[in-house]
């Protein structure tokens, strides 16, 4: 797949340039484009205009198809039906791979150490160069070898005078142990010391072993060698080879000596009238003290998704799940009799209510006291339950809907009332105890997965130094041969220092690549997150940077890379860490291609291509290709006007003098995760912007605090019990007010509106009803008796058998990511044939999903509800999407609005907080320009908007300005600056205030 480069020198390859000729993917109307290899390519244009379907959908796509020819038959056979990209010809296309914001799996295994590979190089520095100290008596645990043990003993400093090296062995009995000596005596061995004695294996002792053996059986230490302090070395070593041996690893070293301080807390035995120190020798990872048996240092035992390494208890979750007494009984000020055990209400389960009532008066349990006031023997009696009149409780309830567990509707049910608490076992380590007594440099595994990046990569070099490179590296598959060459050392002292060198040449590698990886993310702006944060918590901006450093990480060069939007998600003055990161790319002979709005990144590439002029059916059009410098000069170039001095015009043109709040919103003493129990006040009536570094707070000030807060508050103003999950899920603060001024909190955030690909923006908005009812209407749907279902791909009644509905059949690839294809048996149209007969204005319902939300609004002009739904799709510039989209293909910036539209289009609610999370993702300057004028709309309706956003259009859009900052984790948490825009650029320290500066 590509070649790998050990130096980070820089390699501009020339070669010949990838040639895409008369491609026609989606929108794209017969392109026509050169791409230079080796070089930064940033293709832009509005949002919609055919971007990804020329970088991910023809580029990538191809680049993987054309390498996944090289593959065997078996895996060709189903490969060879996936459709190519439509074009006449592509050429000199390399291998590609794509870092999207969907690149990584979201679960909650997968954390930033997983993703990125420093876990498995972890694994193995642990594997390799850690020490053993047992976590029951804290003392180091010794693996020994047949050479340590002889340097330490026969050291003129240990000062023996006299030894004996032997090995145990247990005698079960006086007949099987006549057998076993037989067996010694013919192996050669003459001494045996039974309970302090010395014995002859000859013929003349027999009758005297006899009797210590006795019918109970004992330990006997066979007598391999009698040493004294003229013994060689050698000796020494051949001797201790042999006793652990034939001990199955474990030898016995009796002696005197008279430096008895050196030996401090050996045990003594008395050998023949004689005290003598026991010194025991064993290569087996286990400690006598607390008779605890180690694993072997392997990497799986290190792995928390490996069952040698993972936690039994939460299975390497960290998590385990159990009943919720907060869900159980939401309002404790209820009584049992009032319902107060929520799942008893159900119909279904209303006989367990009734029983405990029946047995209330039985058991002196309060049933019109509230729930709170009950006694712990009550309580007790709810989880118990009273066996003899098989009653179960909570706890027997629960049970048996675990019994029942394959029922979906039970699951369901069941999964209300129960939530993830930190395991008890390992306390969220997800390891054995046994794999975290293996420490480097004092800490285990667990510990330095904790560490932020920035904290580890100083750890590593505060214990390893700054000498790991890739000139000094180690391979670790020679680490019986580096034990091989500590034969020839004779004392103590320099076997010591042998294997400190041994532990750091075989660490330099891990340490290496750990390192390599930590710098990258440092420099795409992350060095501020944990390790062991799972990807599912991070925003899609950081979810795609971490993919960016995996690559960054694999030294591949000659590769296509293509990235979508790589800069979502950071604040202008992070962007240039960024940059410098993407060009190291470049310079290794990489081809790097960009779709990207950001202008930081299209000034600084080599070559622009800039796709439109319109979104849909408007784009798929090349209207520039050259350097920035000439796409600045374009006067044709809608990017163009947006860039450099350009950009600076537009934006005057747009700036307002700002609304004047109507109310205000004052939350106080937020300090959960990072924030530093701060006061902040949002204007409400008008657009504040909070803004800051990536990882300074914004998203826990906005999302789990705020949003959280007011929907308590405004639950409770309507009678209502808040939800369980928000209650659980909002970060500590010490008060609110002014909710009064707004009736309901909307958070639009970045996640998802659907999984499922049978999610689109025509069911989304509410908008196939009606559809469905006028084909259904039509003579022909009423001679075949077609009712509206026939018309869903999701119903039975009209769908395709062979693909369901979907359009598309999966193929389980095996070893492989599973790949889905166009259905053979409709072609992608999701319908049966019949069905497809049924139009409405010579339009099938299959051709109607394929119109864009414009198409679809001129074509349904005489439909009132259909045409309502669309406008809002409309107004938030979605007029470009097709109606039977997946859901799952669009950016986060779409679901954004897509979801806001639902909104329009179903809610006539008055006085709504919007909460979003940087909806300008995906959006094209002139598409942030219409966005806008949305939001004006809602305001003029009364609503008030809270947008978390680092783009520099919307900063001098806003109303307000709240700054979260100044850095990052430890180092944000704080209101560096609020007010206007003018306000907040007048502040000196401030990040946003000095890119105000430069904009205004």
């Amino acid at each position: 797949m590509g070649q790998t480069q050990s130096s980070t020198t820089k390699t501009r390859v020339t070669r010949q340039p990838i040639s895409v000729r008369g491609c026609r993917v989606h929108n794209l109307r017969d392109v026509d484009v050169d791409i230079p290899r080796g070089e930064l390519v940033v293709i832009c244009g509005l949002s919609g205009s055919g971007k990804t379907s020329l970088a991910l959908d023809t580029l990538y796509a191809e680049g993987q198809r054309s390498y996944i020819e090289s593959f065997s038959a078996y895996t060709r056979q189903y490969l060879n039906q996936l459709d190519k990209p439509d074009c006449d010809s592509i050429s000199g296309i390399p291998p590609a791979i794509a870092v999207t914001r969907a690149s990584a799996v979201k679960t909650n295994r997968s954390t930033v150490a997983t993703s990125t590979e420093i876990a498995e190089h972890l694994r193995l520095l642990f594997a390799r160069a850690s020490e053993l100290v047992c976590y029951q008596c804290g003392q180091p645990v010794v693996i020994d070898s047949p050479q340590s043990v002889a340097a330490q003993l026969s050291d003129p400093a240990a000062k023996v005078q006299r030894a004996i090296v032997g090995f145990e062995l247990w005698l079960p009995n006086r007949k099987a142990a006549s057998e076993i000596l037989l067996g010694l005596q013919q192996e050669g061995f003459v001494r045996l010391i039974l309970k302090g004695e010395t014995f002859q294996l000859s013929d003349e002792d027999r009758s005297k072993m006899a009797k210590r053996i006795g019918s109970k059986g004992v330990t006997a230490t066979v007598v391999v060698d009698r040493l004294s302090s003229s013994s060689e070395m050698s000796r020494w070593t051949e001797s201790l080879e042999t006793a652990m041996t034939e001990g199955n690893g474990r030898a016995v070293v009796l002696f005197q000596s008279d430096a008895e301080d050196r030996f401090a807390g050996l045990p003594t035995q008395s050998i023949d009238g004689r005290e003598m120190l026991q010194r025991v020798a064993s290569d087996r990872h286990r400690c006598d003290h607390c008779d605890i048996e180690y694993p072997d240092p392997v990497p799986r035992a290190f792995n928390f998704n490996h069952p040698v390494g993972a936690c039994p208890e939460c299975e390497g979750f960290g998590d385990v799940i159990g009943i919720d007494m907060d869900r159980i009984v939401p309002d404790k000020s209820k009584s049992i009799r009032e319902g107060a055990i929520a799942p008893w209400n159900a119909p279904s389960y209303q006989h367990e209510l009734e029983e405990l009532l029946a047995l209330a008066d039985d058991y002196d349990l309060p049933v019109d006291v509230p729930f709170s006031k009950l006694k712990k023997k009550h309580l007790k009696l709810i989880h118990e339950g009273v066996r003899e009149c098989k009653f179960g409780g909570l706890d027997g309830f629960f049970a048996w809907l675990d019994r029942k567990k394959y029922k979906m509707h039970i699951r369901v049910f069941a999964s209300r009332y129960r939530s993830y608490r930190t395991c008890p076992a390992c306390g969220g380590d997800r390891l054995k105890p046994e794999s975290l007594a293996y420490k480097v440099g004092g800490r285990n595994i667990s510990e330095m997965l904790a560490m932020r990046c920035d904290e580890l990569d100083q750890f590593l070099t505060d214990w390893f130094g700054d000498d790991a490179s890739s000139d000094n590296e180690a391979d670790v598959s020679h680490d019986d041969a580096v034990r091989e060459k500590l034969v020839g050392y004779q004392t103590q002292a320099e076997l010591l220092i042998a294997d400190q060198q041994r532990r750091h040449t075989i660490a330099s590698e891990p340490v290496r690549q750990i390192r390599d990886r930590l710098r990258y993310l440092g420099q795409v702006g992350l060095g501020y997150l944990q390790l062991n944060r799972t990807l599912r918590t991070l925003s899609g901006g950081e979810t795609q940077r971490i993919a960016l450093t995996l690559a960054l990480g694999s030294t591949l060069v000659g590769m296509l890379y293509v990235l979508d939007e790589p800069t979502a998600g950071l604040h202008p003055v992070d962007v240039e860490q960024l940059v410098d990161a993407i060009t190291q790319l470049r310079d290794r002979g990489n081809t790097v291609v960009a779709v990207e709005h950001n202008d930081t990144l299209i000034q600084l590439a080599d070559r622009v291509i800039e796709i439109g002029p319109g979104a849909g059916v408007g784009g798929g059009l090349v209207t520039f290709e050259g350097t920035p410098k000439q796409l600045m000069k374009a006067k044709d170039s809608l990017t163009g006007r947006y860039l450099g001095k350009n950009r600076k015009k537009s934006i005057q043109l747009d700036l307002t003098d700002g609304r004047t709040p109507t109310g205000s919103l004052v939350l106080n003493g937020a300090s959960g995760h990072n924030l530093r129990d701060i006061d902040v006040e949002f204007p409400l009536g008008c657009m504040t912007v909070v803004t800051g570094r990536s990882g300074s707070g914004k998203s826990s000030l906005i999302h789990d605090t705020l949003y959280g807060a007011v929907s308590i508050r405004l639950a409770e103003r309507r009678g209502e019990v808040p939800s369980a999950d928000i209650v659980a899920n909002t970060l500590p603060y010490r008060a609110l007010r002014g909710e009064h001024a707004i009736d309901d909190c909307l958070l639009v955030d970045q996640s998802p509106i659907s999984r499922s690909p049978r999610s689109c923006p025509v069911t989304f908005a509410k908008a196939f009803d009606p559809i469905r009812q006028a084909f259904a209407a039509t003579v022909d749907a009423k001679i075949r008796n077609f009712k509206p279902g026939h018309f869903s791909f999701n119903s039975s009644a009209g769908q395709c058998a062979a693909c369901e509905g979907a359009g598309v059949q999966t193929i389980d690839m095996q070893f492989l990511a599973d790949v889905s294809m166009r259905c053979g048996e409709c072609r992608g149209r999701r319908y049966r044939d019949e069905v497809l007969q049924v139009r409405y204005r010579d339009r099938t319902i299959a051709d109607v999903l394929e119109m864009t939300v414009r198409e679809a609004s001129e074509f349904f002009r005489e439909m009132p509800k259909v045409q309502n739904k669309l406008k809002r799709l409309i107004d938030v510039g979605l007029d470009y999407v097709a109606l039977g989209q997946p859901a799952t293909t669009l950016s986060s910036g779409e679901a954004q609005r897509l979801k806001l539209a639902a909104f329009l289009a179903g809610s006539s609610k008055r006085r709504t907080l919007f909460l979003m999370d940087e909806p300008t993702t995906g959006l094209h300057f002139d598409d942030i320009t219409r966005l806008l004028k949305c939001f004006d709309a809602l305001i003029d309706e009364g609503h008030s908007l809270v947008v978390i956003e680092h783009h520099p259009m919307l900063m001098a859009a806003a109303d307000q300005i709240i700054e979260v900052g100044p850095g990052a984790a430890e180092e944000g948490g704080q209101i560096v600056a609020s007010g206007t825009r003018d306000e907040v650029a007048s502040v000196n320290d401030s990040l946003t205030g000095q890119v105000l500066r430069q904009m205004l």
